[in-house]
C-alpha cells in the first residue's frame, strides 16, 4: 500500500470520528444511555478481536496497570457523558470546538501533576485558544435561550478527555493499542452501565431507529474512527495525527450544517479559528519540547 492510500485511510478515520457529535445529537436517549451503549458495543467488538488475536484480557494486565485503567476509564466516562450532555444544550459547532480543547488541559495537567514545564510556544497557543473559547461563550451570555450550560459541559468533556490521556500515558507505552483500548473501554463501559442502572435511565425499550443510531455511534466514530487513527500511528507521527484531529470541529460543523441544518454564526467561525490556531501552536510547542528532551 502506497503513501497516498495511507493518507486516504487517515482522512476516512477523521470523517468517521466527526460523526460522533451528529449521532449523539439525533439519538433520543439520555447522555448516560448513549455513552453506555457506545462504550459497551465498542468494547465488546475490541474484546472479541483481542480474544482471537491475543487471548484473555484479565491476565494481560498487572494489578497496577488495572488501577491506571480504572482511572483512565473513569475520566473517559466523564468525557463522554459531559460531552453528550453538552450536545443536548448547544450546537455541534460550539460543542465540538470546546471539547477539542483537551490538549490545553493535557498541558496544564502535565505541568501541575507531572511537573512538565510548558514551553513559551505552548503558553502562547493556550492563550489564543482560550481567547477563542471566551469568544464563543460570550454569545451565550447575551442570548435569550442561553447555551452556556452546554458550553460548560463541553469544557468538562475536554477536561475528562485530558484526564483520560494523562492517566493512560504510561499504559500506552507498556502495552499494545489493542490491549489498552480494550481494557479502558471495558472499564468505562462497566462504569457507565452501573451508573445507568443506579439512576434508572432506560437502557432498553427504544425504537428501531434509536437502536440503529446507538449501534452507529459505537461502530462509526468509536470502532472505525478511533481504530483507524490508532492504526495510522504505524505510518504517521502522533503529532501528525493530533494536528489532523484539529479538522474534527470543521468536519463535524459541516456535517451538522448539511444533515441537521445548524447555522454557523460569524462569532463561532472567529472563535473556532482562534481555538484551532491556538491548539496547532500548542502541538507545535509540544513537538519542540519532545525533540529537546531527546537530545
Amino acid at each position: 500500500m502506497n503513501r497516498s492510500r495511507y493518507i486516504v485511510i487517515l482522512f476516512i478515520g477523521l470523517i468517521a470520528v466527526s460523526f460522533g457529535a451528529i449521532f449523539a445529537k439525533v439519538i433520543d436517549a439520555t447522555p448516560f444511555v448513549i455513552a453506555a451503549w457506545r462504550l459497551t458495543i465498542a468494547s465488546a467488538i475490541y474484546y472479541g478481536v483481542m480474544r482471537v488475536r491475543s487471548g484473555a484480557l484479565r491476565t494481560a494486565l498487572t494489578r497496577s496497570q488495572w488501577i491506571i485503567a480504572l482511572i483512565s476509564g473513569l475520566f473517559l466516562a466523564i468525557h463522554f457523558t459531559t460531552w453528550f450532555i453538552s450536545l443536548k444544550h448547544t450546537t455541534v459547532a460550539s460543542s465540538v470546538l470546546l471539547v477539542d480543547t483537551a490538549p490545553i488541559f493535557v498541558a496544564l495537567g502535565g505541568y501541575l501533576i507531572l511537573k512538565e514545564k510548558p514551553t513559551l510556544l505552548m503558553i502562547v497557543g493556550m492563550g489564543i485558544a482560550l481567547t477563542g473559547v471566551v469568544l464563543i461563550s460570550s454569545l451565550d451570555f447575551a442570548s435569550e435561550q442561553s447555551t452556556l450550560f452546554g458550553n460548560l459541559m463541553a469544557i468538562c468533556g475536554a477536561i475528562g478527555a485530558a484526564g483520560y490521556i494523562l492517566a493512560g500515558r504510561r499504559l500506552r507505552a507498556e502495552m499494545s493499542t489493542l490491549h489498552y483500548v480494550t481494557a479502558v473501554y471495558s472499564v468505562c463501559a462497566v462504569m457507565l452501565l452501573v451508573t445507568v442502572i443506579v439512576i434508572g435511565d432506560p437502557l432498553f425499550g427504544h425504537d428501531v431507529r434509536n437502536y440503529l443510531y446507538l449501534f452507529g455511534i459505537a461502530l462509526i466514530p468509536q470502532t472505525i474512527g478511533h481504530t483507524t487513527l490508532n492504526w495510522s500511528l504505524k505510518y504517521f507521527s502522533a503529532t501528525t495525527i493530533s494536528v489532523l484531529l484539529l479538522g474534527e470541529p470543521i468536519v463535524a460543523t459541516l456535517l451538522a450544517w448539511i444533515l441537521l441544518g445548524e447555522r454557523i454564526g460569524g462569532m463561532n467561525v472567529a472563535g473556532g479559528l482562534m481555538i484551532i490556531a491556538g491548539l496547532a501552536i500548542v502541538l507545535r510547542g509540544e513537538m519542540k519540547r519532545g525533540k529537546s528532551e531527546q537530545k
